[in-house]
């Protein structure tokens, strides 16, 4: 499985981010990929009201994203917003942080589950949490079918999801974020990709927006405008290729049967004790 990770900096208008999505998965499919990964908030990029923005899955810019997929023959992951609902405490409507995945016969939504209220941003105010964790079987133009788990940004800070996940049967696990910067947060990014790798047996492609245009790497943002650093990580949790900060495209050849081998290795899956029991508190 071929998969491109579209390390790209969102702009204000979703108008303008599906023509980014345009032609960066025209070059993803030039590379031959079967898959292209861009980052959460591809439709619109954080730092800005999101009023207004949330569209269905069968709204015209996902429909847009499914098109173009279907263009290239391949599927597209890429971050975007639905509707949310009301805010049961305020009545404020919020949207959902959605990655969708669309093409090759697809169109399929993950709502991030865990949001990001921490560093001083609280996702929470204007995004409604997803409630189910999804794993979905990506086509291959080889004829294969490989089974992939959905996660976005802040979930990476979680490991059961991706253990759940792989439970479920995922070989490979896509983590699109807009990673707030800072310092020590690049590296921060990195670890984690390579601790869900080792925690579920998995390879872990993180695909995160890129330092935005006049930005400083590594200096403290007051929102998740995008750090850079797209990685592959090997089952094992070795990185297998990664990005700078700026504007790029990575492909990766991924093995899914390498996950399987590494589960028999290692099996941590399967020796885990979930639950575990009621903690003993001494003294």
């Amino acid at each position: 499985m071929r998969i491109a990770l579209a390390q790209i900096s969102a702009g204000p208008e979703p108008v303008d981010n599906l023509d980014l999505v345009a032609s960066w998965t025209a070059r993803a499919a030039d590379a031959g990929a079967d898959l292209v990964l861009f980052p959460e908030a591809t439709m619109k990029a954080f730092g800005q009201s999101l009023r207004g923005v949330a569209q269905p899955l069968d709204g015209p810019w996902a429909r847009g994203v499914g098109a173009i997929a279907d263009r290239h023959h391949l599927v597209v992951a890429a971050g975007m917003f639905t509707p949310g609902g009301p805010d049961p405490d305020t009545g404020r409507e919020r949207v959902r942080n959605t990655l969708l995945v669309t093409g090759s016969g697809l169109t399929v939504g993950y709502d991030k589950i865990h949001l990001f209220d921490a560093f001083g941003f609280a996702e929470s105010r204007t995004v409604a949490p997803g409630r189910a964790p999804v794993l979905v079987r990506v086509p291959t133009r080889s004829g294969g079918v490989v089974p992939v788990g959905l996660s976005i940004c802040y979930d990476v800070r979680f490991p059961t999801l991706f253990t759940a996940l792989a439970s479920a049967g995922a070989l490979v696990q896509l983590v699109g974020a807009s990673w707030q910067d800072g310092p020590g947060k690049a590296e921060q990014w990195e670890l984690l990709c390579r601790a869900r790798a080792l925690d579920s047996g998995s390879w872990v492609v993180g695909c995160g927006q890129a330092v935005p245009a006049g930005a400083t790497p590594g200096e403290s943002a007051t929102a998740p405008t995008g750090a850079g650093g797209s990685v592959v990580v090997a089952p094992m949790g070795g990185v297998v290729a990664r990005l700078g900060t700026g504007e790029d495209l990575l492909l990766a050849d991924i093995d899914p049967e390498l996950a399987v081998s590494t589960r028999r290795t290692l099996p941590v899956l399967a020796n885990r004790v979930d639950p575990l029991p009621a903690v003993r508190v001494v003294g």
